[in-house]
C-alpha cells in the first residue's frame, strides 16, 4: 500500500485522523479508533512543565500501546528550556513525533502564554520548534489556529516561520482563538496555508464524517483532516460508516469492549473515566437518559457491565 504522505521519513497510510481531545483521546480510545481506520492519533495534550519535572499523573498520559503507532505526543508551554526538557523526558516513552500545541483557546492555557497565545509571538514559537528539533531525534510538528482574533489573522506568517524553523507538518484549525469552537471554520484560509507550504498540512474544523473529510481534502488540497468532537462515541466515523445505520447491538457491543479495555488499562478507575464515553455511545437510544443516570451512580465495574448488558438486551431503537 502506498503512503498518502510522509512526516519526514514516517509514512502515513491514510488521510483521516483522530484529533487530540482532552479527557477523550487516551490510549484505549486511540487504539479503538486506529482499529476502525484512523490513520494516526495524537495523545491528549500535556503541559511541558509537568512532564519536565516527571509528574507521575501527567507522565501516565503518555502511556500507549504499539498498535497505536504512529503516535504523536502533543506538548504545550511558553518556555523554550522547559519545553526542551519535557521533550527529552517524553522521548523515554518513544513517540513517533513531538507536536507543539499552538491552538488551545482555553483561557487557563492561552492566558498564560501557551497554546493559542503563541500565535501572538510567532518568533518565540519558531524558536521553540528550532529547540525541539535540536533536542529530539523525531519529527517536530505544530497545531495552529488562524490567529488570535479577526484583527490578527496571521496564519500565513506563523506557518512560514514554523517552516523556516524546521517544522515537519502543520495542522490548521480554521478558527481564531477568539472564536474558540463557535462560528464556522474557514477552510479557504487552511487552503492558503497548504498552497504556501513545503510540508504536509492537515485541516481541522467542522469535519462531520469520513466522506466530508475526503471531500474537504479534494476541494481544499490539504493532505489530511482531523476529526475530534464528531468522533466521540463514534469510532465508526473512521470506517466511513454512518452511525445512524450501525445496528444498536453493535454500537453497544463496541461500547462494552471499550469499557473492558478501559478497565484493563486503568484498573477500577476506568469505570469512572468511561462515563463520558458511555454518554456518547448511548445518545439517541430510547432510555439513554436512564442508563446515563445509572452509570453515574455505578460503584463497581461489575454493576456497570450488568447495567450495560441489560440495556443491550432491550435496545432496539434507531440512533437519531
Amino acid at each position: 500500500m502506498e503512503a498518502a504522505f510522509h512526516i519526514e521519513s514516517i509514512p502515513i497510510y491514510g488521510r483521516v485522523f483522530l484529533s487530540p481531545m482532552a479527557n477523550f483521546s487516551d490510549s484505549p480510545y486511540r487504539k479503538l479508533c486506529r482499529r476502525f481506520g484512523a490513520a494516526f492519533s495524537f495523545c491528549e495534550f500535556v503541559p511541558a512543565e509537568t512532564i519536565a519535572v516527571r509528574d507521575p499523573d501527567y507522565l501516565s498520559m503518555l502511556r500507549f500501546e504499539e498498535e497505536e503507532r504512529p503516535l504523536i505526543f502533543q506538548l504545550f508551554g511558553n518556555n523554550c528550556d522547559t519545553l526542551a526538557e519535557a521533550a527529552r523526558v517524553a522521548m523515554e516513552y518513544q513517540p513517533d513525533v513531538i507536536d507543539l500545541n499552538m491552538g488551545c483557546s482555553v483561557q487557563q492555557i492561552a492566558g498564560n502564554g501557551s497554546g493559542a497565545a503563541l500565535l501572538r509571538t510567532p518568533l518565540l514559537a519558531g524558536q521553540m520548534i528550532e529547540r525541539l528539533r535540536k533536542t529530539v531525534p523525531v519529527p517536530v510538528t505544530a497545531k495552529i489556529r488562524l490567529g488570535w482574533d479577526d484583527s490578527s489573522r496571521n496564519y500565513l506568517e506563523v506557518a512560514r516561520i514554523l517552516q523556516e524553523s524546521g517544522v515537519a507538518m502543520v495542522s490548521v484549525h480554521g478558527r481564531t482563538k477568539a472564536q474558540a469552537y463557535t462560528g464556522t471554520a474557514d477552510w479557504s484560509a487552511i487552503a492558503e496555508v497548504k498552497a504556501n507550504a513545503r510540508v504536509p498540512v492537515l485541516g481541522v474544523g467542522d469535519v462531520l464524517n469520513h466522506s466530508d473529510g475526503l471531500d474537504r481534502i479534494r476541494k481544499w488540497g490539504v493532505d489530511g483532516v482531523l476529526i475530534g468532537r464528531n468522533a466521540a462515541g463514534n469510532p465508526w466515523v473512521f470506517k466511513g460508516m454512518d452511525r445512524s445505520l450501525v445496528p444498536p447491538e453493535e454500537i453497544l457491543g463496541v461500547m462494552l469492549e471499550h469499557f473492558r479495555d478501559m478497565l484493563r488499562f486503568y484498573g477500577e478507575r476506568g469505570c469512572i473515566l468511561f462515563r463520558k464515553h458511555a454518554a456518547r455511545y448511548v445518545r439517541g437510544f430510547e432510555g439513554a437518559d436512564d442508563l446515563r443516570a445509572k452509570l453515574l451512580q455505578t460503584a463497581t465495574p461489575e454493576d456497570f457491565e450488568t447495567n450495560v448488558m441489560r440495556f443491550i438486551a432491550n435496545a432496539s431503537a434507531p440512533i437519531l
